[in-house]
């Protein structure tokens, strides 16, 4: 079982993860190290997602317990856990109509009260959000006019705009190109060097190297390694996880474990 670790506020012990009658993992166990840019990676159908759903609170554990700032976190009031930790999940419905600004505006909904009206604090909190993302020229933009890039952007300026301490992000990059791929990542190493502890579920294994401070590798429902890039990513390790034959080298522009597979065939120059 995973125990607490000083400077880890969300953690997970012996969890059992399922689906109706399908179960994704079990014994999963787990501690994200407080003020880390962590990533989650593995192959397909690895569980991945399932995982950072249940960090989030959006999966009910079969068993054992996700465990946040001391808390069983399905023991706590729901907008105390949305003042804590924010999630920009993989797929989100974008109401018809909303503009860039009331969408991000919603992200103050945890901090309002019954009797409480729109304060100084919420509008400064929307305004900061839009700059850091890069979208303040957009607030009067309709969301469903905005490209793939744009609109990620927006999404991830209402989880800002929730001020919490931890942010998890489940596969922020899918169905963009590569240039908004970047763009969102380096977004997301902002905010981490800002403070924020981050959690990303990601596909690319060397997108993940370049950005990650801690790597967790997952295989079948399980955790086979996590730690710092350089020290988890070996062509062993990307072999047993991914089958995948390759050689790993420093990336030229970050230093960081790159990894390059294997021709299908050696390529020879000419003579």
């Amino acid at each position: 079982m995973a125990v607490p670790t000083p400077g880890s506020r969300l953690w997970a012990g012996d969890l059992t993860l399922a689906y109706d009658k399908r179960t994704v993992a079990t014994d999963l166990s787990v501690a994200i190290p407080d003020g880390s840019f962590t990533v989650i990676i593995g192959p397909n159908a690895c569980g991945k997602s399932t995982l950072l759903r249940a960090l989030a609170r959006m999966l009910k554990p079969r068993s054992g317990a996700v465990h946040l700032d001391g808390g069983v976190i399905t023991a706590l009031p729901s907008k105390e856990v949305a003042r804590r930790l924010g999630l920009l999940p993989q797929s989100s419905i974008v109401p018809d109509g909303i503009t860039v600004a009331d969408l991000v505006s919603r992200g103050r909904y945890p901090h309002q009260r019954l009797m409480r009206q729109w304060s100084k604090a919420d509008e400064t909190a929307v305004a900061e959000a839009m700059r850091a993302t890069h979208v303040t020229e957009l607030a009067d933009r309709i969301v469903d006019e905005l490209s793939g890039g744009q609109r990620q952007r927006v999404w991830l300026a209402m989880a800002l705009a929730q001020e919490t301490p931890i942010l998890l992000l489940d596969e922020p990059t899918t169905f963009l190109d590569i240039s908004h791929q970047i763009e969102v990542l380096d977004l997301c190493a902002d905010l981490h060097e800002a403070g924020r502890t981050m959690v990303a579920v990601l596909h690319d294994l060397n997108q993940a190297c370049r950005y990650a401070t801690h790597l967790i590798v997952m295989r079948e429902g399980e955790i086979v390694a996590q730690g710092d890039p350089a020290e988890v990513v070996t062509p062993d390790l990307v072999r047993q996880v991914f089958d995948l034959r390759c050689e790993i080298i420093p990336d030229p522009q970050s230093g960081t474990p790159m990894v390059v597979p294997h021709c299908r065939r050696r390529i020879t120059s000419p003579a």
